[in-house]
């Protein structure tokens, strides 16, 4: 008996019903409905505290006490180098030119971190509905999977708000032409601000992406190895677009590039342990 079969005599013992094409639109629709509720609640929550949010986070590092200037300070000191570490952003003035600016910035501001804080909720929504199609075995190694990818990406996020935003503000603010004043608008504030934090969150999902090339067989350790060289001039390159036009920034980003994609050579190389050991088996 063929198995496709056998699969078929299975599901009308069972007596559940194979699932149609517009069974699985509608089942989608309501996935993607529930992650956008939550995307919504997370918005909402945002915009009703969005004084706080905007004063502690969205503004955090451009205020001399940020924990970052204060880290990278006591640790200068800790080093035995004195203040030579010690940095704080320049003041300058935050500035709603446009009519209805600050209105809309502060949604804004709500939609965009109510994506990234419903992130875990959102992607789990999107694997509930892939997992079902998933074989026993690739469940099994997919184990996990909304966890790791949540951890990556607000580590992303975290790094790009603790590390990258600090010195780019720092930078940026600081850069200053004669006779022009220095106040950026409130858009272009927060343009960068989301330029620094969300590209870092999904550029933390490499191992994760890495692992599921190898596993399809689009991607080998020994591919990522012969091209070490080449993708330490790529991440140069992401590091230079993601960031401004400043050297410290740029290796900030490009170092843990690197790390990870060391950390995906290896991933790549456990896959394929893994799947030799079981076709022996």
């Amino acid at each position: 008996m063929a198995l496709d079969q056998v699969d078929v005599d299975q599901i009308e013992e069972s007596g559940v019903k194979e699932m149609t094409f517009f069974d699985h639109l509608e089942e989608l629709r309501m996935h993607i409905l529930r992650a956008l509720l939550g995307i919504v609640v997370a918005a909402v929550l945002l915009f009703v505290f969005q004084k706080w949010f905007f004063a502690y986070i969205i503004f955090g590092p451009t205020h001399a006490d940020f924990i970052s200037y204060r880290a990278i300070c006591d640790l200068s000191n800790w080093a035995g180098l004195g203040d030579r570490m010690c940095f704080s952003p320049p003041e300058f003035r935050k500035q709603a030119i446009g009519f209805g600016e600050a209105f809309i910035t502060s949604i804004k501001v709500s939609i965009i971190g109510g994506i990234i804080a419903a992130f875990p909720y959102v992607f789990w929504e999107i694997w509930s509905f892939i997992r079902p199609g998933l074989y026993p075995e690739e469940r099994r190694y997919t184990r996990g999977v909304v966890f790791i990818c949540s951890f990556l990406f607000f580590l992303g996020v975290l790094f790009g708000y603790f590390i990258i935003a600090p010195f780019a503000v720092n930078f940026l603010a600081g850069y200053t032409i004669p006779g022009v004043e220095n106040s950026p608008t409130l858009n272009s504030f927060i343009n960068y601000m989301i330029m620094f934090t969300a590209p870092a969150g999904l550029i933390f999902e490499l191992p994760v992406l890495v692992f599921f090339l190898t596993k399809i067989g689009l991607l080998s350790s020994d591919t990522m190895r012969t091209y070490r060289r080449h993708s330490i001039i790529v991440i140069l390159l992401l590091s230079a677009i993601i960031t401004p036009p400043d050297v410290i920034t740029q290796f900030l980003i490009a170092i843990p590039l690197s790390v990870l994609y060391e950390i995906s050579i290896w991933i790549a190389k456990r896959v394929e342990r893994k799947e030799a050991e079981e076709s022996l088996t």
